[in-house]
């Protein structure tokens, strides 16, 4: 067990994680010339095509130190904000984590958070300074900032480029001798915790875990203490580049576990395996449960498809455990699923990944927030607002409750007037105003969670030209004078397009609403009224003209009022076909509404 090493590497996005991992595995030859390629552990094609890493990825590498074998158990984290709860996972099954920062964009949001994460579980960092090989790199004031960040000697700060494999042996023998062994009692029961899992359409569940105390063999009989099940474990072994099968998993090591599991709610990230003929008596404290910041609805295109949603979201949901759903029904979709997500770049994955990996072709509606509401007969408990519709009637509403975040952005001091004046936008309120480095500014807002989860984050990339860093923590519900805007196509009401909105802003939003859709949907034969309404009060409105034949064409010169009778005639039917007739949303209505600001 001395002779084991788990740790992960965690980072800022493009801070250069999955190229180091890449290069570990190189000079461990934990990978052939013939497996090699770019980004190695990103093996989903989404993760390839937008060069971001979605998952958390474990990989066994067995390396000799001064001529001793040791065990290295590597995680490759995601950088992105929305997969953070990936981040927390990894974290619990290591001791140690590897902190990368981009020697040219020196420390940023993401970076400070993940680290937080990190010291909370008592992880040993170690500091690793990469692509100090660039141009544009600053490495002494780059050490600089890690040092007051962490408070180490600029001595332990590892200079490294993990494209061209500079300071990766400094690296490996850092990871020997600066973590700490797992700690752990072979003796005792088995405990093991489960950080991931994948469905496998052939094999089942495969899980994996982390042997906290006691051993996992092959044939034994398990029990999964969450759910209270048992079974056989058909198959254990350690994660390489490909499975590789082993007879027993021991204290502090980290493997897979195939059980032949076939329904995806049976296994749960975070949970205890044990032996179930002399199990352990206390579970392990598993991580935090996720907090969604988004809220969406999605809805199968053909309503027959829902059982079929319903299994691919639990299939979804094993190998991302932070995505949140339960059923929901809606008048203009019929059944489907109110997900929630940690961020837009989280439901757009999402989406995408139940296309690819499920065929399901899905509609999103528009995301929005949980709110709270108060009657004025029960001016205590509250009532929880997920969608628009289930906001109770404006005349016996005493007051609304939203979500409020403490968000912290990190830019570079020539942005601080734009990035204010888009934080103020939205309706934030400045806290707090530090300047880390003469250059850099950390900008501290309370603002409405609601306003963030539409555009938020891509206008604040733009003003600050990609400069800005962006971090957030829920604190807490404030009261706050919001409406629920409507949107009527001929004049019946899209439940899918409604929105809870602050009254400031509804005007605006419902008028931008309204133009969009009118681009949107294609002209029928009657005209369309597209509405915006609060209540009662309608507050904005565009039609889409209707499509006409001429009908006057065969009259060739002639008296007037054959002409009026021919367009009287139509003006008849136009109506009559107004009152019978549908109207079709394209999907990318829904997706539209949510970039008003293009």
């Amino acid at each position: 067990m001395k002779n084991i090493r788990n740790f992960c590497i965690i980072a800022h996005i493009d801070h250069g994680k999955s190229t180091l991992a890449d290069r570990l595995l190189d000079f461990t030859g934990s990978v052939t010339e013939r497996e090699k390629q770019e980004q190695l552990l990103d093996n989903m094609d989404l993760e390839r095509e937008r060069g971001i890493t979605i998952k958390s990825h474990a990989i066994q590498m067995n390396y000799i130190h001064n001529g001793e074998p040791f065990i290295l158990n590597l995680i490759d984290t995601p950088g992105h904000v929305d997969f953070s709860y990936e981040v927390s996972r990894s974290i619990a099954a290591c001791e140690g984590a590897l902190l990368v920062v981009d020697a040219a964009q020196s420390i940023q949001a993401q970076t400070i958070s993940n680290l937080y994460l990190a010291l909370e579980n008592d992880l040993e960092i170690i500091p690793v300074l990469n692509k100090v090989d660039l141009p544009s790199a600053n490495p002494e004031e780059v050490t600089d900032d890690i040092v007051d960040l962490l408070g180490c000697d600029a001595a332990d700060v590892i200079p490294a480029s993990a494209k061209t494999g500079i300071g990766i042996q400094e690296i490996l023998d850092a990871i020997i001798t600066r973590i700490p062994a797992p700690k752990g009692n072979p003796d005792e029961p088995l405990q093991a915790l489960i950080f991931d899992s994948v469905y496998n359409p052939f094999r089942g569940v495969e899980t994996y875990f982390r042997v906290i105390n006691g051993e996992i063999t092959k044939g034994q009989h398990i029990k999964f203490m969450a759910t209270g099940k048992d079974y056989h474990a058909d198959e254990v072994g350690t994660l390489n580049l490909k499975q590789s099968p082993k007879k027993v998993i021991k204290t502090g090591d980290v493997g897979y576990l195939i059980t032949g599991i076939k329904e995806a709610k049976e296994v749960k990230v975070g949970d205890t395996i044990t032996d179930a003929k002399s199990p352990t008596t206390n579970m392990i404290s598993g991580f935090e449960d996720v907090k969604p910041m988004v809220f969406a609805g999605i809805y199968p295109v053909d309503t027959e498809d829902y059982e079929d949603l319903r299994s691919s979201m639990e299939k979804l949901q094993l190998n991302d455990a932070s995505l949140v759903f339960q059923p929901e029904s809606s008048a203009a979709l019929g059944f489907g699923f109110r997900c929630g997500f940690l961020g837009m770049l989280h439901l757009e994955i999402i989406q995408e990944r139940l296309e690819r990996e499920f065929d399901m072709t899905v509609i999103t509606t528009v995301p929005n927030v949980s709110y709270q509401a108060y009657t004025i007969k029960d001016k205590q408990t509250p009532i929880l607002v997920n969608n628009p519709s289930d906001l109770p009637d404006p005349a016996g509403m005493d007051r609304v409750e939203e979500p409020f975040i403490k968000a912290s952005i990190i830019t570079k001091a020539d942005f601080v007037g734009p990035v204010m004046s888009l934080c103020i936008e939205k309706r934030g309120q400045i806290t707090n105003q530090t300047y880390l480095t003469p250059e850099r500014v950390e900008l501290s807002f309370d603002m409405p969670l609601a306003e963030i989860v539409f555009d938020f984050y891509d206008r604040l990339k733009t003003v600050s030209k990609g400069y800005a860093s962006f971090d957030y923590a829920p604190i807490g519900m404030r009261a706050s004078h919001l409406v629920k805007v409507d949107v009527l196509l001929n004049g019946n009401t899209v439940d899918a397009l409604s929105a809870l909105l602050h009254k400031d802003n509804a005007y605006d939003i419902g008028k931008k609403m309204c133009e969009k859709l009118k681009e949107l949907i294609p002209r029928q034969q009657f005209d369309i009224p597209i509405q915006a309404a609060i209540g009662a009060k309608i507050i904005a409105r565009e039609t889409v003209k209707a499509l006409r034949k001429d009908v006057t064409a065969k009259c060739y010169g002639g008296d007037i009022s054959r002409k009026r009778k021919l367009l009287e005639k139509q003006k008849k039917g136009k109506k009559r076909m107004r009152q019978v007739g549908n109207v079709e949303i394209p999907q990318e209505a829904f997706m539209a509404v949510l970039k008003l600001n293009d």
